[in-house]
């Protein structure tokens, strides 16, 4: 019980908070929204601190990056099952949510009046002006809204490349860029222990408005979620198992991955679940050289939950502001795709980021971030699961093309 309390205090915390703010806003209805500048309070303060958590964050990760030694076929091997198993995964997310409406829209007056702290949906423009207003803007100033998160995160890109090039001599700037990071997380963690009363004063002003439509949207997004994983781990894992090893390969995944499967949803940490996994492979039959590199890096890079949970995310938003989703079946399977790319080439703040960049790129109001928050906590244990399972698996279909058919042989 000291272990579930420790590493899911803030979650229940927080989750305990909505629920309450729920409870408040379906009781008082419309009269909840005098508690709504409590909510603005924490949207304004985490919306100060996402330009700077969006550069730093990026900028630092770049010029700390050391060029990791090549392993030939078994990293060209990674990069080809991580590519066909995360389209898997998206495509999983956009079938189970095309299907299913997870939010009823109600009134788009009513909600755009919700939202109207920031723009509202962008309108469409062609590609290639959407494209350049997307990435980049036309005045350094530009660079400090928190409406162009994307050009800032091309610009920390570009910034931690040129660290990258001046050497020894930019050592004095990746310090300071180092401590301002640390900084910036320290001044979210002070932030977040406002976090229970700001979103259950949120949660509390938008059931209030939109009545129990979205309440039922959020749980409805729990169950079918939890359904879709649990759906995905028995079937798609199979799968891939049978596909790398036959029948033996079946039996080992299913004999060997209960230990994972259990430290990853009581840790909610695919890090942690790390040494469990290259055991699991290890004593399925994998190689060890195939293990401890596809393991690690999967873990980093490859997220088949988070994956999914990034199209419900965007889809959740999608039928709240009654977006044409048949138009944009690609646009959000490519966001998706980003956002997971995001959480894992940003070792701490990757959630926040990906979903501004969900936002930025898919047109939604900035002031919805709460929402894509509250989708985050709900779904991550089992997003947590899938993403630590689906290491193990991967490794399994590494071995196979590494080392053909007969890998399990190879190893007794």
């Amino acid at each position: 019980m000291k272990n579930l309390w420790k590493n899911y205090k803030q979650t229940i915390i927080l989750v305990i908070s909505i629920i309450i703010g729920t409870i408040a806003g379906l009781i008082f209805k419309e009269k909840a929204d005098i508690v709504k500048p409590f909510g603005d309070l924490f949207l304004n303060l985490m919306f100060v601190v996402i330009v700077p958590l969006v550069f730093l964050t990026v900028t630092t990760t770049i010029a700390k990056m050391k060029s990791p030694k090549r392993l030939g076929k078994i990293m060209a091997s990674i990069l080809f099952v991580f590519i066909i198993t995360s389209l898997v995964a998206v495509l999983v997310g956009v079938g189970t949510t095309f299907m299913t409406n997870l939010v009823d829209s109600g009134d788009k007056v009513s909600i755009e009046k919700m939202f109207s702290s920031s723009d509202k949906v962008s309108d469409k423009l062609n590609f290639l002006d959407s494209t350049v207003k997307l990435i980049s803007v036309d005045d350094f100033s530009g660079l400090l809204s928190k409406e162009n998160v994307v050009a800032i995160l091309v610009f920390g890109i570009l910034f931690g490349l040129a660290i990258k090039m001046s050497g020894k001599k930019a050592e004095p700037v990746v310090n300071f860029l180092n401590a301002a990071n640390d900084i910036t997380f320290n001044l979210i963690k002070i932030i977040m222990y406002y976090a229970p009363i700001g979103l259950g004063c949120y949660f509390a002003a938008l059931v209030g408005s939109f009545g129990a439509s979205i309440a039922v949207g959020f749980a409805k997004t729990f169950v079918i979620y939890t359904v879709v994983a649990v759906l995905y781990y028995f079937i798609i894992y199979s799968i891939y198992a049978f596909i790398s090893g036959g029948k033996e390969g079946f039996k080992r995944f299913w004999k060997n991955i209960v230990p994972p499967t259990f430290t990853a949803l009581a840790t909610c940490s695919s890090g942690a679940t790390i040494p469990a996994n290259i055991e699991a492979s290890k004593k399925i039959g994998v190689p060890d050289d195939v293990a401890e590199t596809v393991i690690p890096l999967g873990t980093s890079l490859h997220k088949d939950g988070t994956i999914i949970g990034s199209v419900f995310k965007i889809m959740f938003l999608v039928y709240l502001f009654g977006m044409d989703m048949s138009s944009n079946i690609v646009q959000i399977m490519v966001v998706a795709i980003i956002a997971n790319l995001l959480i894992s080439a940003v070792p701490i703040g990757g959630g926040t980021v990906s979903e501004m960049m969900i936002i930025s790129m898919m047109g939604f109001p900035v002031a919805a971030l709460p929402v894509l928050t509250m989708i985050a906590t709900i779904i991550d244990p089992p997003a947590t699961m899938l993403n630590a399972v689906g290491e193990t698996s991967s490794s399994m279909l590494v071995a196979r093309v590494v080392d053909g058919k007969k890998w399990l042989n190879k190893k007794s």
